[in-house]
C-alpha cells in the first residue's frame, strides 16, 4: 500500500489525493466479503490474494475520475462543474471495466468441476467486490473530492491567486 500512495503522490503532485483515490478500498473489500456470504463460502487464502487484484481495479476506476477533475479544473473550469463533466462523461471506460471483467468471471463462479473449486472463492472476490465498488466510485469519489476541495479551501485558503501573483507581489516590494 505505501508503495501505492508513493507513487499516486508521485503523478499527482499532492500527498493527499492518492488518500482520496484509495478511499474506496474498504467498500470493495465489503462487497467481496458480502459476496463470499451470498455465495456460502468461506473466505479462503486465495480471496484475500485477490483482494489485491480487487484493490488494482478499484484504484483505476478512481484514477481515471480523479484525473478528469484535474485537468478540468486545470482548464479552468469551476469545481462544480468539472465534477458535473466527470460525471457524465466518465462513467463508460469505469462501466466497461465493471461488464468486461464480471462478465468474465460470471462463468467461472459458477463452474462445476473440480479444478476449479480452487478459483471460485477468487472469481467471486473480484466480481462482487467489482459490483459493490463500482456504483460508489461513480458517486463517491466526486463527492471525497469536493470535500477535499473544501478542506482545503478553508484550511489554505482560498486558491484562485496564482503564485506569480504572489512572487511578482514580493518583486515589488522588495528594493532590489
Amino acid at each position: 500500500m505505501l508503495a501505492i500512495l508513493v507513487l499516486l503522490s508521485i503523478e499527482f503532485k499532492s500527498y493527499f489525493q492518492p488518500f482520496l483515490i484509495m478511499a474506496i478500498i474498504p467498500f470493495a473489500m465489503i462487497g467481496a466479503v458480502f459476496g463470499h456470504w451470498v455465495l456460502g463460502r468461506p473466505l479462503e487464502l486465495f480471496s484475500l490474494l485477490s483482494l489485491v487484484g480487487l484493490c488494482g481495479i478499484v484504484v483505476n476506476d478512481s484514477i481515471v475520475l480523479v484525473d478528469f477533475i484535474n485537468h478540468r479544473i486545470k482548464e479552468g473550469l469551476p469545481l462544480n462543474q468539472a465534477l458535473q463533466e466527470a460525471g457524465a462523461r466518465r462513467p463508460r471506460p469505469v462501466l466497461l471495466t465493471y461488464v468486461t471483467t464480471i462478465g468474465g468471471l460470471l462463468p467461472l463462479m459458477f463452474e462445476t468441476s473440480r479444478q476449479a473449486q480452487m478459483l471460485i472463492p477468487m472469481a467471486a472476490t473480484i466480481a462482487f467486490g467489482l459490483m459493490v465498488s463500482t456504483v460508489l466510485v461513480l458517486y463517491m469519489v466526486p463527492v471525497f473530492y469536493s470535500i477535499y476541495h473544501d478542506l482545503f479551501e478553508n484550511l489554505l485558503g482560498p486558491s484562485n491567486q496564482p503564485e506569480k501573483e504572489l512572487d511578482n507581489q514580493w518583486l515589488a516590494n522588495s528594493s532590489i
